[in-house]
């Protein structure tokens, strides 16, 4: 069937392109997102408006300045990107949202600065591991009040997203799909403390930890003298000094079960972290894939968890995730040869559990 469109002019596609234009720039000279309740704002945005507005103070200086009475005022081009992250929505659809009203075209362009500034802007500023003694002890005494599992400063899990493919092999994961393996850390207010969103998704979880700044880090401090401060991981990861993992093939109602199903429970909250995270900023949910390049894709995520720690901070409502308190993850185990000196460390914490 022949539609309307193929008996159209070349003078009147022009014309039907330019009237679209203009319409597009009425609605962003009239469009004032801030009209909008509290409420709705939130549910649109996932921010605040105080917390939207601090953002936007932050990313506006390395905005590209506007040129043209048509370029994009940098209200919307943050509402445009963050509505993407938020609904996982496709740029064209993003584009034609009446708060917004850009082309597919523009909203690209638009997304990729912004996200490219936010990577930078934000993710130093408000992803940082714990290092000061009083900020360790405050998450250690909520850790071992609530769940009686002592020196726990974070807790680690790996995690899958979705990107565009290139050289396909190196991203099937051990699943039978493509994704990044991005490996979190999150404390007890379930702050994103630690992220790491570029490794292939071939990865396993013991290689990214393996090679990563954390680690190092960790084996610095325990090095210079800093003990009984560790986090904790699944079976997935080696057990050091520093990372506690469970015991492997515990018998029931022995010592060791006990210390896993602690152990379980403390480290539950990562899960819970990471739902949330998902939850308010649906790009990156496992259904949806972000069709933007791998290295997009990890400051995507990146932006995402700097995005989340603000909305803690500005003490926005977070989306309900349910969760197992006990849960056991498909870990995807692997011989490891554990550290002589963990090994006695992790006894020593299931001694002091099991009084």
């Amino acid at each position: 069937m022949l539609s309307v469109g193929n008996f159209l002019s070349e003078d009147e596609d022009e014309y039907i392109q330019n009237d679209l234009n203009v319409r597009r720039k009425i609605l962003r000279q009239e469009s004032n997102i801030f009209s909008m309740t509290d409420s709705q704002f939130v549910i649109y945005f996932r921010l605040s408006k105080d917390a939207f507005k601090y953002v936007l103070g932050q990313i506006t200086p390395d905005l590209r300045n506007r040129v043209k009475s048509t370029s994009v005022p940098n209200t919307l081009k943050l509402a445009a990107t963050i509505r993407i992250l938020a609904e996982g929505s496709y740029q064209k659809g993003a584009g034609n949202d009446f708060n917004v009203s850009l082309s597919q075209s523009s909203v690209s362009n638009v997304f990729r600065e912004c996200i490219e500034v936010l990577h930078n802007k934000l993710c130093p500023n408000w992803i940082s591991f714990p290092t000061t003694e009083e900020e360790k002890y405050e998450i250690k005494e909520h850790f071992l009040n609530n769940t009686g599992f002592p020196g726990v400063i974070g807790c680690i899990d790996g995690k899958i997203v979705a990107p565009r493919m290139e050289e396909r092999f190196k991203y099937l994961n051990r699943k039978g799909f493509y994704s990044l393996n991005v490996t979190v850390v999150c404390d007890h207010k379930l702050r994103i403390r630690y992220i790491s969103s570029h490794h292939h998704g071939s990865v396993h979880d013991s290689l990214v930890w393996n090679t990563s700044d954390l680690k190092q880090h960790m084996k610095e401090n325990f090095d210079n003298g800093e003990r009984n401060t560790w986090i904790l991981g699944d079976a997935g990861y080696p057990l050091e000094k520093f990372l506690i993992t469970p015991f492997r093939s515990a018998d029931e109602g022995s010592p060791e079960c006990r210390f896993n199903k602690i152990h379980s429970k403390t480290r539950n909250i990562v899960e819970r972290a990471i739902g949330v995270l998902k939850n308010r900023f649906r790009c990156i949910l496992g259904a949806r894939q972000l069709h933007y390049t791998p290295d997009i894709c990890g400051k995507v995520t990146a932006v995402c968890a700097a995005l989340h720690n603000i909305c803690i901070h500005f003490k926005i409502e977070m989306p309900i995730v349910s969760a197992n308190p006990y849960f056991m993850t498909d870990s995807n185990d692997v011989e490891m040869n554990d550290d002589l000196n963990a090994l006695d460390i992790r006894s020593s914490i299931m001694l002091s559990l099991s009084n």
